[in-house]
């Protein structure tokens, strides 16, 4: 029999763990005092992703000040959904915590701190914005190399919220005239590349009705499905950084056989592949490779810009959808841009992920830091959510005990990510030093033996000299 005090300290423990865990978790509630005046939400499905971006007018209705409120993605959406921010009238960046609502457990919410309060009887003004992959469906889904890409847009009609809105107005962006077919709910009108809907009134909460486009995208539907970057630090002046990248054109596959002939010979064949694309590098980068497996790729052309390199990348052939290429790229860029120190203390601040083509959506994204050997007390800051990998060493010259790599990964990756990562660490100055003298040393090492080999004598039998009489 387990004795009551024992019975008695589980029961407590057991209660703290959950209260514990409950904790953890962001739980919040939809607050009756806030209510949407307006929504003018833009869709942009111009490209191979969906941008949206909504300008939302909240109003306090309640008695107290409100400091924040909820934003919320349906729970067919939420596994397409890259990145999702907000910004106020004054376009500064508002933070956003991911968070639950009981009773919503297929919704997606997270919570927007606002930097001053909205009291009672005001209304504030605020712009969100929300990326999506993969939202986009070729149909047909195989076409051949003369024929254009069609594809499907399925979404919500109405401004998904956990508010009522008073009056929404959403325009389509399509940037083409060759429509097959889309969703017809009146009010709504079509003019050249735009489909506007709205305005509508009095919309309840989390409310959905399908909006389906289906119309001409012959935008380059490529997809990073793994881009690996390395970034190596050196405190003798230089970073060096490559990228390993897996490249699939994710569009409409290729139906039929392709003639190399028609595609050189008609600008207009084959108007769904890529032939090109362009790379952005930072302003100082230097010593840029460009290769495959088979060698260096002669057919790419590189403009140095004020604020950018710019590649004009060309794989050896064009790519048709579910086709693949694979392709190492490298440079240099100086430390004194990216690596601060205070004495002993060092500051790493650099990009997660450089800008590989215009609308970019990559799959898996693995970033690598080598930091110099020696450095401890390592502290890692990111911008966004990742996923930590367990820390390593590598070893190349004159390495004795190994220089740490940080690594960390992220899924569903565009352009909003750019960003800068920091690394704080420790390195003793002096340490510098270790290199040089292991090369001095070991040259010291290699003379000094020289030296006595030379004056030794390693001979069985001495020579005999003839004496004179």
């Amino acid at each position: 029999m387990i004795p009551a005090m024992a019975k008695l300290q589980f029961c407590v423990l057991f209660v703290l763990y959950i209260a514990i865990k409950c904790d953890s978790v962001n739980v919040d509630t939809i607050s009756s005092d806030i209510k949407i005046k307006n929504v003018d939400r833009s869709i942009d499905i111009s490209s191979q992703l969906v941008k949206i971006t909504s300008k939302v007018t909240l109003e306090n209705t309640g008695k107290a000040p409100v400091k924040n409120f909820l934003l919320a993605v349906e729970g067919a959406a939420r596994n397409n959904l890259a990145f999702i921010g907000a910004k106020d009238s004054s376009n500064k960046d508002l933070k956003l915590v991911e968070t639950t609502v009981k009773g919503y457990g297929q919704v997606k919410f997270w919570r927007v701190e606002l930097k001053d309060a909205v009291n009672a009887g005001s209304s504030v003004v605020i712009s969100t914005e929300s990326v999506y992959t993969k939202a986009l469906q070729p149909f047909p889904t195989a076409i051949t190399q003369q024929e254009d890409q069609l594809v499907k847009y399925n979404g919500n009609l109405y401004f998904y919220s956990p508010y009522s809105v008073a009056s929404q107005k959403t325009n389509v962006i399509i940037n083409t005239k060759s429509v097959e077919s889309f969703t017809k709910v009146k009010p709504f009108s079509q003019q050249d590349g735009t489909i506007v809907y709205g305005a509508y009134a009095n919309i309840a909460p989390f409310s959905e009705k399908e909006l389906s486009v289906h119309y001409k995208n012959n935008s380059p539907f490529l997809t990073v499905t793994r881009l690996e970057r390395l970034i190596e630090v050196s405190h003798w002046g230089n970073i060096a950084v490559e990228e390993v990248i897996d490249i699939e054109h994710t569009g409409a596959k290729l139906k039929g056989p392709f003639s190399r002939y028609d595609y050189q010979q008609d600008h207009h064949s084959g108007p769904a592949s890529v032939r090109s694309y362009k790379t952005l590098l930072p302003a100082s980068a230097s010593d840029v490779y460009y290769r495959d497996t088979n060698g260096n790729i002669s057919t790419s052309n590189m403009k140095v810009k004020k604020d950018s390199v710019e590649l004009d990348l060309r794989p050896r052939y064009p790519l048709f959808g579910g086709w693949r290429s694979h392709y190492t790229l490298g440079y240099n860029v100086p430390s004194y841009e990216y690596l601060y120190h205070s004495g002993n203390e060092y500051l790493l601040k650099i990009r997660v992920v450089d800008h590989v083509f215009d609308d970019m959506q990559i799959d898996e994204l693995v970033t690598k830091v080598i930091l110099p050997e020696g450095s401890t007390n390592i502290k890692v800051n990111f911008p966004f959510a990742v996923t930590r990998l367990p820390d390593s060493l590598h070893y190349t010259y004159l390495d004795t005990k190994g220089r740490p790599v940080i690594s960390f990964t992220k899924k569903n990756v565009v352009e909003n990510h750019i960003q800068d990562f920091q690394i704080r660490y420790t390195f003793p100055r002096l340490l510098m030093f270790q290199e040089p003298l292991l090369v001095v040393g070991f040259l010291y090492a290699l003379f000094l033996c020289v030296i006595i080999y030379v004056r030794l004598d390693f001979s069985i039998h001495k020579p005999e000299h003839p004496h004179k009489d």
